[in-house]
């Protein structure tokens, strides 16, 4: 019979993961208490969270067999909770700097990420700069007009100038 604190640390697992956008697995060991200290706070910085307890709990809790063959080694999870890859661009990024973890797996969607999956939703840019494109998108359009239908006008000013300065 499981005991009550691994029965908790499962159920913790769940909640987090059904609250989170996205999630991945990685591989700490080399990293000192310091460089998680970093991690930690750039992923709260981005809306995520660093996890870390037993492979065993972690797969039981994601379901057996999902995530089983990057479950080897110190394995931690990083949660994504507001934007689905802020937290992994953090991530990303301190494994670009730092070479200290490895990623393993992704879980997005319910579907399972390989380690170059996850570094593809990196590049990706985030909700903001998602927003901030569409509305150029949008705003290109009406700009054009606008200086279409000035042009006429600017083109009469150029000739009457032109005609002032000829004589």
């Amino acid at each position: 019979m499981p005991n009550q604190h691994n029965q908790e640390q499962v159920q913790i697992i769940q909640e987090k993961l059904n609250k989170a956008a996205s999630m991945v697995i990685v591989d700490y060991a080399g990293a000192n208490v310091k460089n998680l200290t970093e991690l930690r706070a750039a992923l709260q910085e981005a809306g995520g969270e660093m996890f870390v307890s037993k492979n065993t709990l972690i797969d039981i809790a994601i379901g057996k067999g999902k995530v089983s063959e990057s479950l080897q080694g110190m394995s931690a999870m990083i949660f994504s909770y507001t934007d689905p890859v802020a937290a992994i661009k953090a991530l990303v990024k301190f494994h670009d700097d730092t070479e200290l973890l490895e990623i393993k797996q992704g879980l997005m969607d319910g579907k399972v990420l390989s380690a170059a999956e996850v570094q593809t939703l990196s590049k990706l840019p985030n909700k903001n700069e998602l927003i901030v494109m569409l509305m150029q998108r949008i705003k290109s359009p009406g700009q054009g007009l606008a200086n279409v239908l000035q042009a006429n006008t600017r083109n009469l000013v150029y000739v009457i100038k032109a005609i002032a300065d000829k004589k």
